[in-house]
Formats: structure tokens, C-alpha cells, sequence
């Protein structure tokens, strides 16, 4: 796993790739010290003792489970689960996450403009009700986001009508502290014409922020700042890296492209409190679906700006070999973790 204190990998991934390669060019894999405040910033999360878990939670850790989804014309029949599982935000540090499927953020779901997703919750909790709130559907909250109890299931149906890339997440109260534990992820309805620029995509990748607080404090996740901010992936094709959202996850996990690819990044900011100032550093976005709608289309983009659930899609073209790093614009937030990698190969 990325050794966020180790002082090589520190420089040559985060302050030395966002300082040097975006402002002098020196080569990203150079040695030098570690930031003074990034050292302080991390050992301060890192550091902090844990709270004891609900004692229904001791000893319960939950294998990941495969996200179960098949189609049947315009009928898409997903299974999801809410369970508990220990997920190592970073090293040493572990935190027994309230999850969908066991990871944190949940696996990515994709449907189609149009599609009537007939949703089945597994509550695998013994002692939480847990529910589901896509983002991405129409319905009464009261009916089509329920509560389903612990250790019951309950199926829910609607329809995709809107294209985009949306959050989705427990909305069970308090909604905060099921967020900030780990409830939440993204769904993505593909557009029934498509993307205009669909045909020059050569990469596609799914990147994800979320925060980490101190263990189910509702306290801190109200008042206070995260101790983490992170990137994650999920994998929409085959051998792409699907990761959890834990420091230096897509810095141990780069994603790849080629020189003259045009890649398309998925993005959503599943918060749950801060907001995302979203840019690759060494490129610019050629076009930028915001919501991930074709119907909300600008280009030129410097930085993408995500309030707490806000998604897009964004596209820019890497025209020299190297290390792009992507970050959130609040560099507070990359000192916490929210930095990852796309590597360009000739």
C-alpha cells in the first residue's frame, strides 16, 4: 500500500509533482524533503485514537460483494447490499466503514437513458436500517428511498429518465453520519443519443472524492474539518484498477493513456461537506459535460467546480508523454490525500 509518510514517495507523487512538474518541468521522480505541513497535516489524522465501534459492529467484517446487475430490455435488475467492512483509509489506519457491497465508495452502477431499475437492497446490518437514494431517478422519498431494517431486504422501482453522472447514497438519519461512514458512490445514466464526442474518446475512467472523519463522530463530521480527502476509481471496463477511497490509492493505482488520447474522466464528488475544485494539472478540458448532461456543454475549462453530490463529465487531450497528476484546487484537501495519477506512454 502507498507509504504516505515515506519521504520518496511523498515528494516524487504529491508536492514534488504538483510544484515542480506543473511550474519548472524537473522531473517528478527527483528526491527531495517532505512538505513540513504535509508531514504535520497527515500524522494529525492518522494519529487520532479510534472510538469503539457499535458494539452490534465488534467482529463483524464483511467480505466485498460483487454488485449484482442483469438487463432484460429496458429492465435492470440491481442487488446491493449495506454491510460492514474494514477498509485501511490509510496505513495503519483502519475504519470499520458502513458500505454498499463493501466498498467505500460503492461499486459504480451504470444504466441507460430510459431504463426501469428494479432495486433490491440486502441490509446485512444486524443492528442500522440503511436505505438507497439514487440521485439519478424520480420518486417519492418516503416510498422509493425507505428504510429497510437489519437484516431484512426491501425492492424498489423507478426509472432513469435523465442522463448524467449522479451520486447515490444512504438516506437513512442521520443521513451525515451514513454518508461519512461510507455509504455512498455513483451512478451513471448513459445517454440514449450518446455524447457528441464520443467517437474521439480513446480512455475512459470513473474518479471519485469523498472525506473521511473521525469513526461515526457525528460531532466532528458536523463541526469539524475531514482528516482525509481522497480519490478513488471504479472500474467500467475490464483490468481497470477499482479501488476504495484511501490515500495514494490512485497514485499506487495510476490510470494510463496514451500520447494524442483524448480521455474522458466520469467525476463525482460524494462529499459529503466539501467542495471539489477539480483539475489535471499539464492539460486543460477540451469539453465538459456538467451533471454529465450533453445538454450542459462547455469547453475550455481550466477547473470543474463540484459541490457536495455534483458530477460531470470532462474531456482533454494529452499531447506529451509524462505524469499528470489530478487534484482538488483547495490544496488543503491534497495535502489530505486528494491527488492521483494519469501516466501518458508514447
Amino acid at each position: 500500500m502507498f507509504k504516505w509518510l515515506g519521504i520518496q514517495a511523498v515528494v516524487g507523487l504529491s508536492v514534488l509533482v504538483l510544484l515542480l512538474s506543473a511550474c519548472s518541468g524537473e522531473n517528478a521522480e527527483s528526491e527531495t524533503d517532505v512538505s513540513p505541513d504535509l508531514e504535520y497535516s497527515v500524522e494529525r489524522a492518522s494519529a487520532e485514537e479510534a472510538p469503539e465501534v457499535i458494539p452490534a459492529h465488534e467482529g463483524i467484517n464483511h467480505e466485498p460483494t460483487p454488485l449484482d446487475i442483469e438487463r432484460d430490455g429496458d429492465d435492470v435488475y440491481i442487488n446491493m447490499t449495506a454491510q460492514i467492512t474494514d477498509i485501511e483509509i490509510e496505513d495503519d489506519y483502519n475504519y470499520k466503514a458502513w458500505t454498499f457491497n463493501g466498498e467505500a465508495p460503492g461499486p459504480v452502477v451504470v444504466v441507460n437513458e430510459g431504463d426501469t431499475i428494479h432495486f433490491t437492497l440486502d441490509n446485512m446490518d444486524p443492528s442500522i436500517p440503511h436505505s438507497m437514494d439514487f440521485h439519478a431517478v424520480h420518486t417519492a422519498p418516503d416510498k422509493g428511498y425507505a428504510d429497510v431494517g437489519p437484516n431484512e431486504d426491501g425492492t424498489f422501482v423507478y426509472q432513469a429518465s435523465s442522463p448524467g453522472v449522479f451520486m447515490y447514497h444512504c438516506g437513512t438519519d442521520p443521513v451525515l453520519s451514513h454518508i461519512a461512514n461510507g455509504m455512498h458512490g455513483v451512478i451513471i445514466v448513459q445517454p440514449d443519443d450518446g455524447y457528441p464526442t464520443d467517437d474521439e474518446v480513446d480512455q475512459e475512467y470513473v474518479i471519485i472524492q469523498n472525506e473521511w472523519y473521525k469513526y461515526n463522530d457525528l460531532d466532528n463530521m458536523t463541526n469539524e474539518e475531514p482528516s482525509q480527502v481522497v480519490f478513488s476509481t471504479k472500474a467500467l471496463h475490464e483490468d481497470q484498477p477499482n479501488t476504495n477511497g484511501t490515500v495514494g490509492a490512485l497514485i499506487d493505482e495510476p490510470l494510463e493513456a496514451k500520447v494524442g488520447d483524448k480521455v474522458r474522466f466520469y467525476i463525482n464528488n460524494v462529499g459529503p461537506n466539501e467542495i471539489s475544485s477539480f483539475h489535471v494539472i499539464g492539460t486543460m478540458f477540451d469539453d465538459v459535460y456538467i451533471d454529465g448532461n450533453p445538454a450542459n456543454h462547455q469547453e475550455g475549462m481550466q477547473t470543474v467546480g463540484l459541490p457536495a453530490s455534483g458530477g460531470a463529465v470532462v474531456e482533454f487531450t494529452v499531447k506529451e508523454a509524462g505524469t499528470y497528476p489530478f487534484v482538488t484546487h483547495q490544496f488543503e484537501h491534497v495535502h489530505k490525500g486528494a491527488i492521483g495519477e494519469l501516466i501518458v506512454t508514447e
